[in-house]
């Protein structure tokens, strides 16, 4: 079960990737409801919630080869432009694992063997040969759009994205971006993120997050339901985030100190062994 997680967090970290930051001049013409296109995308940047914290208790089931999921509880945190932490507890509120990520890089804890990885994004890039980025992770977890390179965005960035209505929805793409495919599905009459999609161009590789299940959290909507696909595996594999006594809550220890008396091992070491289940 504890092997599951980690599994599936060292393949989220190796998909989701980010690209050069994409500009262009916006398309005339299309028109989405009742507004034009760069209307349409100014509204949705107007509109992005930018909680400063997110806490929820979490369920995740997890599934690798469509076998049906393995399941366990604990605790999802997160503080913008900080850290983002997935804590396991699965035997009456005992933490047995734990995965930190922030902007300098990863860390991953198996406090039933007490080891620990801990990788920097510069070596993730390197062992990926893709650009990894926080604030790509920040965005899939906060149910936000985002534009590669980009902390925040802004009515400057509306020429960077296509609209395409597509029935009751309105497909947002990244303009210019030439290895990786990022595509967002939102609502053409409230402008709710449904769905992000980051695909590799040319290959059948890619992660597919989809949000459901919204409860209001502050004076926005969030996500207590998402749905993480990944695609190209010769198995399905899925991830099931259920979220529940959701908050914006501050007042949590935002770093995690590693016990002295933890084994270090390296990423390396770690896929290796997850392979072999």
């Amino acid at each position: 079960m504890k092997r599951s997680c980690l599994y599936l967090f060292t393949a989220l970290l190796l998909v989701l990737v980010s690209s050069c930051s994409s500009t262009g001049n916006m398309k005339k013409g299309t028109t989405v409801g009742n507004l034009s296109e760069a209307e349409y995308m100014e509204e949705l940047i107007n509109r992005l919630p930018a909680w400063d914290a997110v806490t929820a208790k979490m369920s995740l089931a997890v599934d690798l080869n469509g076998k049906g999921p393995t399941r366990v509880s604990g605790t999802l945190r997160m503080k913008r432009d900080e850290v983002i932490q997935l804590s396991v507890t699965p035997f009456l509120g005992i933490e047995v694992a734990r995965a930190e990520i922030s902007p300098d890089g990863v860390l991953v804890m198996d406090r039933m063997n007490k080891r620990y990885v801990q990788v920097s994004f510069r070596e993730l890039k390197a062992l990926a040969n893709v650009d990894l980025d926080f604030h790509v992770l920040q965005s899939l977890f906060l149910n936000e759009i985002f534009l590669p390179g980009k902390k925040t965005l802004t009515a400057r960035d509306v020429a960077a994205f296509a609209v395409t209505p597509e029935n009751e929805n309105a497909v947002v793409r990244v303009k210019n971006s030439k290895r990786i495919d990022y595509r967002f599905s939102t609502g053409m009459n409230d402008g709710r993120l449904k769905e992000s999609h980051i695909g590799v161009s040319g290959t059948r590789y890619g992660v597919n997050w989809r949000y459901d299940k919204f409860r209001p959290l502050g004076q926005k909507q969030f996500p207590a339901s998402m749905l993480v696909a990944f695609e190209g595996a010769d198995k399905p594999v899925t991830a099931l985030f259920e979220l529940s006594r959701l908050s914006t809550d501050k007042d949590w220890t935002v770093h995690t100190e590693v016990p002295g008396k933890y084994e270090r091992i390296e990423l390396s070491d770690l896929i290796k062994q997850l392979l072999k289940k």
